[in-house]
This record gives C-alpha cells, structure tokens and sequence, in this order.
C-alpha cells in the first residue's frame, strides 16, 4: 500500500488552528500542485459537526477563490478536523493562514444564508445538511485561537 504523507504525521503533537504546506508535486508532463494542511480543530479533541464543515466547504469554496489565484480544490478531512487546500500557486502556510483569517472574519461578520453558493437539491448532493450557524460558531472559534503557520508551535498569524 502506498504511503500517505498525512497518515504519517504524529495527530497528538500538533497544535490546532494552523496551516501546513504538505508537499509540492510535480506533474509527469509538467506543472506542479501544492498541497496545504488546514487544520481548523484539534485531532482527536474536536471535530466540526458534517453540516458546519459542509457549509464552510461551499463558503471556502467561493470565498477562498475570491482572494487567492490558483486554487484547485478545497475538501473537507473526513475526520472534520479540518481541510485539504490544492492550488497551482505555491503559497507560504502564512500566506494561507492570513487568507483563511480574512474569510473566516467575513464568514463570521457578513455572511448570511442568501450568502451561501449551492444550497439547493439541483447544485448540491446532500443539500440538507448545511449549518450557517455552526458555519459562524466554528469561525469564531477558531479566529479566538488564531491560525498558526507552523503545526508543532504556536505562531499566530496577523491578518
């Protein structure tokens, strides 16, 4: 079986909220992708409920873009502790950090449910189970804590 990077790092050691750069991957015909850690709650302290991890996905989805250029996707863990962020762009986890910072603040602040993109059965597959509330709680939290760009110490980022 192959070896997966984030199955390899140590869940007890790290330091919730923080952004990780996992690796760089470069393309068989060209190009590269980097992959990011955003890791918005404790490992196995804290998991986001499925429907305020599944209506900041369709926020971050939007929002994200908005701020950052070559963005090419951004999944939700399983384990809702947190997301995968892949982009073209080779970004610094502070860079990162400072972005999630501003959409979290807006998440928090601005945004409404009309806010929310593909919140219908035609645009989105379990279009019921969103939680702009828990959206804005989980936010909250985590901007109280600060994003972090280094997993093992504390080093809040400014935004």
């Amino acid at each position: 079986m192959a070896e997966v990077e984030s199955f390899t790092l140590d869940h007890t050691k790290v330091k919730a909220p923080y952004v990780r750069k996992i690796e760089t991957q470069q393309g068989p015909n060209g190009g590269q992708i980097v992959n990011y850690d955003l890791r918005l709650t404790q490992p196995n302290e804290t998991a986001i409920e499925t429907a305020g991890v599944h209506t900041l996905e369709h926020l971050f989805a939007s929002l994200v873009r908005d701020e950052l250029d070559g963005i090419i996707d951004i999944s939700p863990f399983g384990c809702r502790t947190g997301f995968h962020i892949i982009s073209w762009v080779d970004y610094t986890p502070t860079q990162v950090a400072e972005t999630f910072t501003r959409v979290l603040r807006k998440i928090r602040d601005d945004i409404t449910w009309d806010d929310v993109p593909a919140t219908v059965a035609k645009e989105c597959g379990n279009y019921k189970d969103h939680s702009l509330h828990s959206a804005k709680e989980w936010s909250k939290i985590i901007l109280e804590q600060g994003f972090s760009d280094d997993p093992y110490v504390r080093h809040v980022v400014q935004a």
